[in-house]
């Protein structure tokens, strides 16, 4: 066998990336096995060493480096985020500035997040002086979605790399050029710190294998049930793991809100990336005497929307055709079990190109034109599974009281919003939602606030990312005592009479009864 023989059985095998829109090849990658993963992983740990021996000071101006190369660089970021996942490119050039937002607070923020504090040390410790500090994890892996192929990972690259680790990164195989991409300039940025971020392209087992290598940590963002296998993995070697994924989130609407501004914000949070946001809005309720004109407000603009191959379309194809099939599904079963359809139905979701540009419902190739449905059955699958496409289902309810009880009823509490007119007690509402995050007279307000955290509970996940609980989400507290001096009795110590120790729990124990 001549040698190039050998270096082409070798060869990692490779996989071809398409375009959404246009069936086009859009990037070759390889696909990284086992061995490549833990090659990568050790690159990282001596990153990792050299990265948190830095002062924050270094770390903050080396990564507000990166985040200037990014911004340097949005248009071609925005093309490849645009080309990968099919959604226009001023989307796409709207993720990258999100993600330069984040960045740029945890940048700023790590420091005063982080760094060590003194804390009280209590009577019966008054010798102890007590602090706690922040100390880096080391080397996390970060498994990304393809939906939000750069913000949605970047919550936990940066607040990672801000916190002091380095970090390996196995985007989605649909959208691996925009991993790629981005360790690309972190590398041009930071040249002295080679490994700090390390991007490995694959399909699942090529996930499998960062899960089960020396990660100190995994952060995974997808379905529950791949969250489930990804979670087995790490559990074999009790590997922390962070997970969201995804929702079925509600909006609240009561009878006295401002209808237009509820439409507005419902279309755009059902309808923008295609449906294709977690945190967007799937179910909508809301007061009957507001029902009518709240869907038919919706149902008007909606049905304006220019969706499909045309330059000026409001959203493109599914990323993944396949889930085309999945909102047919739960439009047909919802139709079947009594919903009504205000725009669009599951017959009509095969129409021509130009039927779905013109905006009306349909569907060109794996682009679904909007759907809007009434009078959804709460056990239907529209209701009670992420549909993750174009479709929002909108129900009546006899009170506020009911629609929180609904909106609470999913097994998914990620995110959900609440419009009323008067705030305060829209913000009351809110209090009462089990959702990780809500906002109030808008959708999706918290993700443009880096201070805060961001993720769920129950099928939506664990953990949080973004905000000082993000930082610290990648950090492993450590507590420290130092003793100033030596107590009167000393409690951790055999050589202590009986006597001083009775003494000193009768003590402690008036001054718990009468304080």
């Amino acid at each position: 066998m001549t040698r190039t023989d050998q270096d082409a059985a070798t060869r990692p095998a490779t996989f071809t990336v398409h375009s959404p829109a246009t069936g086009d090849p859009v990037g070759e990658h390889p696909v990284h096995g086992p061995q490549e993963v833990a090659r990568a992983v050790e690159r990282a740990r001596t990153a990792a060493a050299g990265w948190a021996a830095l002062s924050a000071a270094h770390r903050r101006a080396h990564l507000l480096r990166w985040k200037r190369a990014l911004a340097s660089s949005l248009d071609a970021v925005a093309e490849t985020i645009a080309a990968e996942t099919g959604k226009p490119r001023g989307d796409a050039a709207l993720e990258v500035i999100l993600t330069l937002e984040h960045l740029n607070w945890a940048a700023r923020n790590a420091d005063r997040v982080l760094r060590g504090r003194r804390v009280r040390s209590g009577l019966p410790a008054a010798g102890q002086r007590a602090s706690l500090v922040h100390r880096p994890l080391g080397v996390i892996g970060v498994i990304g979605p393809w939906n939000y192929p750069l913000y949605t990972p970047m919550g936990s690259i940066g607040y990672a790399l801000a916190a002091g680790n380095a970090v390996v990164f196995k985007p989605s195989e649909h959208t691996p050029g925009t991993g790629v991409l981005l360790a690309e300039l972190l590398a041009s940025a930071v040249p002295e710190h080679a490994g700090l971020l390390t991007t490995v392209t694959g399909t699942g087992a090529t996930g499998e294998a960062l899960a089960g290598s020396d990660v100190d940590k995994v952060a995974f963002t997808g379905s529950p049930g791949t969250a489930r296998k990804v979670m087995a993995v790490c559990a074999r070697s009790l590997t922390p793991f962070l997970a969201e994924c995804g929702g079925k989130d509600a909006t609240i609407v009561t009878a006295d809100a401002d209808l237009d501004a509820a439409a507005d914000a419902v279309v755009w949070g059902a309808l923008s990336n295609a449906g294709q946001t977690c945190a967007g809005v799937e179910r909508v309720y809301v007061v009957r005497e507001a029902h009518a004109p709240l869907c038919r407000k919706v149902v008007e603009r909606a049905r304006a929307l220019r969706v499909g191959p045309v330059p000026d379309a409001v959203y493109g194809p599914m990323t993944m055709p396949a889930q085309a099939a999945v909102v047919r599904r739960h439009v047909e079963q919802a139709l079947a079990g009594g919903a009504r359809a205000l725009l669009g139905d599951a017959t009509s979701m095969s129409t021509s190109t130009a039927t779905a540009a013109s905006g009306a419902s349909g569907t060109s190739g794996a682009c679904v034109a909007p759907v809007v449905l009434a009078d959804v059955p709460e056990d239907s699958p529209a209701m009670t599974e992420e549909t993750f496409g174009p479709v929002v289902a909108i129900n009546a309810v006899t009170s506020v009281d009911e629609a929180v009880r609904r909106a609470n009823a999913s097994p998914y509490a990620l995110a959900a919003s609440v419009f009323c007119h008067d705030r305060r007690a829209g913000a009351a509402i809110a209090a009462r939602l089990r959702a990780g995050a809500v906002s109030v007279n808008s959708v999706l307000g918290f993700a443009a606030v880096p201070a805060l955290p961001f993720g769920g509970s129950g099928e939506s996940g664990f953990g949080r990312i973004h905000g000082a609980d993000g930082l610290r989400a990648f950090t492993a507290p450590q507590s420290v005592t130092v003793q100033r001096f030596t107590p009167p009795v000393n409690l951790t110590s055999f050589s202590t009479p009986a006597a001083a120790r009775a003494r000193a729990v009768a003590v402690a124990r008036w001054l718990h009864r009468h304080r």
